[in-house]
């Protein structure tokens, strides 16, 4: 265990921060990088070796042999290629070297990565080029250096250039926004704050099922006798194996400069949750994804797997991820906080109008940036936010926005002190609004908090979306402030006029209910249920020219993330469906028919030693339930079978549309077939653990 002052001391001793870089880097070196990372202006390649050189020295003395530029695919993971520091000198020898040139650009094969055409097999070339802007650290005896990503053409082929690209847009109109108010900011940075849900279970039972092996979620699975309707697993005790890893993770967070602040059980057996606190947005994106691969390292140490899929099990809750976005100055302000007098602030009130235009013109954007075929099995479920993107604000901010609607002066909420009823216990302070956990989109006092976003995911895309809708916002705001004599009076009249066109995005009621849902509709709000029907949005012509008009994202770029995102679906519900045809004709189709032998076999030794008196109703009933699923589980394993033969025929959009409405419900009839044969076969001979095996295991 790490005393307090050993946490401080090791806190980023991973990462060539800014504190080293201002050791190693000569002063007019690390001046002119400290500027590029503060303000985004364009680096100086003309002090690239130094800083190379000093990343060199300082890796090499923290253990380091090798260099990799590290980088975002849009496979959704990352991508590393190691190259040695060692350079042969001749005579036998080496030296350890690290060019300027070695830091600032790689080579890896861009066709072998998802294109979405952009590169054809027989064009290989791709770059990564260095992200000063995100810190390099040292893991597993490498150098790791943020990079981009883009095809020898120049197209972004991940997830990186265009959340920097966002970033830029985000903060260019923001600036200019705010100097026609009187309240100029030198730099406007989005912020993130990453909550990441995940479950941990027992290793073996998990490598024993092919399902999670291959899909990461469960294809069967009967309801364990006890699942979350008692909430005890929430906030509860933690296990010891789980207390052990989350204590591990911790510590290997903070070697690498990651934030770890809350750590607890979440709602499902099973389930757990971390949470960092907030940094800048393309640094928020890289420690989200190293905190996801330090969950699946470590968690084999302590005879776990972790889980990172949306929905690993049927009938409780599956796992999100919480984005809580924010913006701050160059001091470092949050200034999404509301202050003591909120009808006053005209930087909160801008951007809080800004929001509600962004999240209401592109909801559909929102909509896809959470869409994939894991999380169309959470998102609507009860447990998580729906399929309808909406913004819960909390009846303070209502009140204020209808303030300005109705032209009326505006009371302000106060907090206030409740006391508990318990002399001991002193009083506490009561927020102005409570919390809609049901909301996709949340005010939660000062950021907002999208909730839809997959555990699994990537964030990049999500803060994409947001960064240039309110990028978007901001430039009208500007333009229509800019071309007022009255700019007092403009501002006032620009915040009504917002505030009432996009008020129907606002819902503070439960999220979950059907009544929302038919409520929605009538509202005009995008009801896009599966991911499918989300991504034929994303290309949509006011999507493309939001992204080309801030220089985010070309046309090309869009066209092939849209491919790409179908291909996925297409494949990973490929997957799922030849892993299903795998389990059933291999594993519970033999073993039921040996459990029917084996209650035959009894039957027919019975009745032969007992001719005249041997009651076997019990088995008898047995043999004709289960004769009667095993042969409809043969014919729900055709059924399938068939279907899946011809969706592999298709491509791209078609493709995922007829796994979504074809192969999908031969899917779904196939598990409820299986899935009652486990209720009635004796433990023994069921070929995989079972929901109560893996939820509640018992030695952790």
């Amino acid at each position: 265990m790490a005393h307090s002052e050993q946490i401080t001391e090791i806190f980023a001793s991973r990462v060539f921060s800014e504190d080293v870089m201002e050791q190693r880097l000569p002063r007019e070196v690390f001046d002119s990088l400290r500027r590029t990372i503060a303000s985004g202006s364009e680096i100086d390649p003309g002090i690239a070796d130094a800083v190379a050189a000093a990343m060199k020295d300082w890796a090499v003395e923290n253990g380091a042999t090798h260099f990799s530029h590290w980088f975002q695919p849009l496979s959704g993971v990352t991508a590393e290629k190691h190259d040695a520091f060692l350079t042969p000198i001749g005579g036998g020898k080496a030296i350890m070297d690290f060019s300027g040139k070695e830091l600032i650009r790689g080579e890896p094969d861009a066709s072998s990565f998802p294109s979405g055409g952009l590169r054809a097999t027989f064009e290989a070339r791709g770059y990564t080029a260095w992200d000063p802007a995100s810190y390099a650290f040292i893991k597993d005896g490498s150098l790791y250096i943020p990079t981009a990503f883009c095809s020898y053409t120049g197209e972004a082929l991940d997830n990186k250039t265009p959340l920097l690209r966002s970033m830029d847009a985000l903060n260019a109109e923001g600036v200019r926004l705010f100097s026609l108010i009187g309240e100029p900011v030198e730099r406007l940075t989005p912020t993130v704050g990453a909550e990441q849900e995940y479950f941990l279970l027992d290793e073996k039972d998990y490598k024993a099922r092919r399902d999670l092996y291959y899909c990461g979620r469960t294809l069967f699975g009967a309801p364990a006798v006890k699942g979350q309707e008692l909430d005890d697993h929430y906030f509860g005790v933690l296990p010891t194996k789980v207390s052990m890893f989350m204590r591990e993770l911790d510590l290997e967070l903070w070697r690498l400069g990651i934030p770890a602040k809350t750590k607890h059980n979440e709602a499902a057996p099973a389930q757990h949750e971390l949470a960092p606190i907030y940094t800048t947005v393309n640094i928020a994106v890289d420690q989200n994804l190293l905190m996801m691969e330090c969950m699946k390292k470590l968690a084999p140490k302590y005879g776990m797997t972790c889980l990172l899929s949306e929905k690993p099990f049927d009938g409780i809750n599956g796992s999100g991820k919480h984005n809580n976005w924010s913006l701050t100055d160059e001091r470092g302000d949050n200034l999404l906080k509301p202050g003591h007098s909120p009808e006053k602030n005209k930087r909160f009130l801008l951007i809080l109008a800004a929001v509600l235009r962004a999240v209401d013109e592109y909801q559909d954007l929102l909509r896809v940036s959470a869409a994939t075929a894991g999380n169309d099995y959470r998102l609507g479920g009860n447990e998580a936010p729906p399929a309808i993107v909406s913004v819960f604000l909390g009846g303070a901010l209502e009140d204020l926005i209808d303030s300005f609607i109705e032209e009326r002066e505006y009371l302000p909420h106060r907090k206030k002190d409740m006391s508990l009823g318990a002399r001991a216990v002193p009083p506490i302070r009561q927020d102005t609004a409570d919390r809609n956990r049901t909301s996709p989109f949340a005010f939660t006092g000062n950021k907002f908090e999208f909730r839809m976003l997959g555990s699994s995911q990537n964030i990049a895309l999500a803060n994409i979306v947001l960064n240039t809708a309110v990028a978007d916002s901001f430039a009208e705001f500007a333009d229509r402030l800019a071309a007022a004599d009255d700019r007092e009076r403009e501002l006032r009249a620009l915040l009504a006029d917002t505030f009432r066109a996009h008020r129907r995005i606002l819902f503070s009621g439960n999220s979950y209910s059907p009544e929302w849902e038919a409520e929605a509709g009538a509202r005009g709000l995008s009801i896009l249920r599966t991911a499918p029907e989300a991504y034929e949005r994303f290309a949509a012509e006011k999507n493309v020219a939001l992204f080309e008009r801030f220089g985010v994202m070309s046309r090309t770029e869009i066209l092939s993330r849209r491919e790409v995102f179908f291909d996925a679906y297409r494949k990973i519900r490929n997957i799922e469906a030849r892993t299903m045809l795998e389990m059933t004709i291999r594993d519970f189709i033999p073993a039921v028919s040996r459990y029917l032998s084996d209650l035959s076999r009894s039957v027919n030794e019975r009745k032969a030693a007992l001719p005249s008196g041997a009651n076997c109703g019990c088995e008898e009933e047995l043999i004709r339930r289960l004769s009667v699923l095993l042969d409809r589980a043969y014919r729900d394993f055709r059924a399938l079978e068939r279907a899946e033969a011809l969706a592999a025929e298709k491509r791209e959009s078609t493709a995922a549309f007829y796994y979504k409405d074809q192969v999908m419900p031969k899917m779904a009839a196939l598990r409820r077939t299986v899935d009652e044969m486990e209720t009635l076969t004796a433990r023994d001979y069921w070929p995989v653990p079972t929901y109560g095996d893996l939820t509640y295991p018992r030695d952790l």
